[in-house]
């Protein structure tokens, strides 16, 4: 009987998360400082501007993630949902308009040492955060140590490229790991600080090109996002750009990149949607060496 009765369970939360619309974006740099936190920021506004509703996954818990650039300071998370019994609605996040987010940092480190009965718990309280949401963004920890990047499946993987030496090669090398972890074989990137189009495709030209070549890994070019001294300005004023200046190319391009994300193809699963996916996957998830090492 008790085995029964977790089955229903775990059916009934994939049920329940079987919404098409729904679409889930993780964003991830190779690490601090190459913008991934930003983009999220900015995505996130662009999404609600376009009328979507937001909730943002913060697998950060440095200063700089999405919460604190945000000015919000949350002194609860998931864990807490998990380990004190508090509902989640009482955890998330306003941070505007259409956007709540949901810190789940200190969940996903101990991901894998939880029993089945507390990753059901925590993946219950996902499924209530995400209730009536449009779009699911995960701001993913950096340096290849994300949970929820690694799990990722087939929904979009937007990486965060700076156009620099170090840059492209910390990406490529974040490129190599994603893909060997779950035999993923197709990325999106965007660039950040490029001095224009054209050197951000050269960039990401020469960079798709190398990742073919020797790891037979597609890579799909959404945008490039000019170096601008208004983000800094935004972010010292805990806004997003978008918000504080929509109209200058910068926010324009943080907007474009929203646009380009939402177009393009939803999961191959029929019946199912990204967010269902991934928890199926985290649900089921045993505490692999890929992981193991994530946490570490």
């Amino acid at each position: 009987m008790p085995s029964e009765h977790k089955f229903d369970q775990a059916e009934g939360l994939r049920r329940l998360l079987v919404r098409p619309s729904l679409r889930v974006l993780t964003v991830v740099g190779a690490r601090k400082g190459l913008g991934a936190t930003s983009v999220v920021v900015n995505l996130a506004a662009a999404l609600a501007r376009a009328g979507k509703k937001v909730l943002v996954l913060d697998e950060n818990l440095d200063h700089d993630n999405v919460a604190n650039t945000l000015a919000l300071k949350p002194r609860l998370d998931l864990l807490n949902a998990l380990r004190d019994e508090i509902p989640v609605r009482d955890i998330l996040l306003h941070a505007g308009t259409g956007v709540k987010i949901l810190p789940v940092a200190r969940a996903m480190q101990i991901l894998p040492k939880l029993s089945a009965a507390q990753r059901e718990s925590l993946l219950g309280s996902l499924s209530a955060a995400s209730m009536g949401m449009d779009v699911v963004l995960i701001d993913a920890r950096p340096d290849g140590h994300s949970v929820c990047a690694s799990l990722s499946g087939d929904e979009p993987l937007l990486i965060v490229l700076n156009a620099t030496i170090d840059g492209i090669t910390e990406s490529y090398a974040l490129l190599k790991q994603l893909s060997s972890q779950n035999n993923r074989m197709a990325f999106d990137l965007v660039l950040n600080k490029a001095r224009d189009e054209t050197e951000a495709r050269r960039v990401y030209e020469n960079m798709a090109y190398v990742a073919q070549q020797h790891m037979q890994v597609n890579l799909r070019y959404l945008g490039n996002i000019a170096l601008d001294d208004n983000i800094a300005r935004a972010t010292e004023l805990h806004r997003s750009l978008v918000d504080f200046m929509p109209d200058i190319p910068a926010s324009q391009a943080f907007i474009a990149l929203a646009q380009n994300l939402m177009l393009l193809p939803a999961t191959k699963k029929h019946g199912s949607n990204a967010l269902s996916q991934l928890i199926h996957r985290l649900l089921h998830q045993q505490p692999v060496q890929s992981i193991l090492h994530a946490v570490r």
